[in-house]
């Protein structure tokens, strides 16, 4: 891999990364890039600039599009300049979330799925796929996007818009209350960030040119059966009680929903955290 220039290294998947790569790679991170620095400093991208959640439409409608569409053009235009000068070509890594692929009818998803985002979150990620690969098509420059699932893990600000699992899991540890809409028999893949930080850089290494990679441990738990392993672990005195959806839960949020892996695994990628050892590591270590 060539050096790299990181985009959203601040964030919480960016800290980790960084965390864990940075000093066996000094000399291979070009720079970690300050929010509102677009420049390119190497032929390498990793980039993960990015909105959140769904929910922005309410009370900021412009800041999906503008976080995740406007800062990714200029940077897509820095690195074009950046390898027209130095004559280095290199590869633009874009982080994407499974969100984009929507409800799907059959499970596990593909790479090969055909899109069906909702909500302005995610449909402004799947538009920020296209313009990526659009860009490197027409200036022939290459690319991966890499999806990921449900990230969790220590560090990170959840709230119930955000990473409303881990959220539920830090209620119970409080002895607190836990109410779920519908009746939390839905499927999610969740995945340690640590684990997520190792499959981006293995795929960044190992995986093929101008392609798609889903990142997951590429199987469904049952998001109720966690919170369910999580109280009885604590002993929590917190009760989990069902909810009717509202009407934008019930037509945005994607039900039931986990990824095909055999891309990434056939990279040699092989997740630390699954089934208890990841329950535990979120009750205990988030």
């Amino acid at each position: 891999m060539n050096p790299l220039t990181i985009f959203g290294g601040t964030g919480f998947i960016g800290r980790h990364y960084v965390g864990a790569y940075y000093h066996h790679a000094i000399g291979n991170i070009a720079s970690i890039n300050a929010r509102e620095d677009r420049e390119a400093h190497s032929e390498d991208i990793l980039y993960l600039i990015s909105t959140i959640h769904n929910y922005n439409v309410y009370d900021q409608p412009h800041l999906d599009v503008d976080t995740n569409i406007s800062p990714l053009i200029d940077t897509l235009c820095s690195w074009r300049k950046y390898q027209e000068q130095t004559g280095n070509r290199g590869v633009f890594n874009y982080i994407s979330s499974w969100s984009v692929y929507g409800n799907q009818s059959e499970l596990p998803v593909s790479e090969t799925a055909v899109c069906k985002p909702k909500g302005f979150y995610t449909i402004t990620k799947y538009c920020a796929e296209l313009l990526v690969t659009t860009y490197c098509e027409t200036f022939g420059f290459n690319y991966r996007i890499i999806r990921l699932p449900n990230v969790l893990g220590p560090g990170d600000k959840v709230s119930l818009r955000k990473n409303v699992l881990q959220y539920n899991l830090n209620l119970l540890k409080e002895g607190k209350d836990v109410e779920l809409y519908g009746d939390g028999k839905f499927h999610r893949d969740v995945m340690h960030v640590e684990d997520c930080v190792r499959a981006i850089e293995t795929v960044m290494c190992e995986g093929n040119l101008n392609e798609i990679y889903n990142v997951g441990n590429g199987k469904a738990w049952l998001y109720r059966d966690i919170l369910e392993f999580a109280r009885k672990e604590l002993g929590s005195v917190g009760n989990i009680t069902y909810k009717e959806p509202t009407a934008f839960q019930a037509k945005v949020p994607v039900s039931s929903f986990y990824m095909k892996v055999d891309k990434l695994r056939s990279l040699g990628f092989v997740p630390k955290y699954i089934e208890e050892r990841l329950y535990r590591s979120l009750i205990f270590e988030a």
